[in-house]
């Protein structure tokens, strides 16, 4: 299998620097913007199948890029982001202010902690797991569109990378991520890729 993980558009909340979790916010103009170059890009890929998470900056994103693709296109609640409890909406430099004991613990393992009132990595990590077994089982090439924690979440448990080491990847807004099943595992192929964004328009 041929798995391209792609990071939804950019939010008004991106830009806010606030946090979104399982917040349901749409695309911005840019974000928009970035799907539809991130459509181009994907034209010539052979895709049997989209699959994104629910959330609307996901679904928007994956609805653009298929207007070039026309693959079956499907929701899969295990690819919403990390629920982020008693965080969400609030900005990072709020979270800082209010919340400091709680970051220095993030900070220093945070495979370990739960967002309060929300969800840990870990479980984050075995839900979107089980969604990219359900379309191995059944598909050879499949576009998912998920979420920055969730995308990560999913490279850790492919590359074998521990969660506590997730700041080393980086994915940018409309990044094409792409892992392929090699024997018993699965290589990196791609990380982050953002070349469509850099195309003039």
């Amino acid at each position: 299998m041929r798995l391209l993980l792609v990071r939804h558009g950019e939010t008004a909340w991106n830009r806010e620097k606030r946090v979104q979790g399982s917040s349901d916010i749409p695309l911005s103009d840019n974000g928009i913007r970035q799907a539809e170059l991130l459509a181009s890009s994907l034209a010539d890929e052979k895709i049997d199948i989209v699959v994104t998470s629910p959330l609307r900056r996901a679904v928007q994103t994956a609805s653009i890029i298929n207007e070039r693709l026309k693959a079956p296109l499907v929701a899969d609640e295990d690819l919403k982001e990390l629920d982020q409890g008693d965080f969400e909406g609030m900005g990072f430099m709020e979270l800082m202010n209010i919340h400091s004991d709680f970051l220095k613990s993030w900070a220093a393992d945070p495979a370990s902690v739960s967002m309060p009132g929300g969800e840990s990595l870990p479980a984050l990590q075995e839900r979107a797991w089980r969604a990219v077994m359900r379309i191995e089982a059944s598909y050879k090439n499949a576009l998912v569109v998920s979420h920055y924690f969730a995308i990560t979440a999913i490279l850790c448990r492919a590359v074998g990378m521990p969660l506590s080491d997730f700041r080393k990847i980086r994915l940018e807004n409309t990044s094409k991520t792409i892992i392929e099943a090699e024997g018993d595992g699965y290589v990196a192929l791609v990380i982050n890729d953002t070349a469509h964004l850099k195309i003039a328009h």
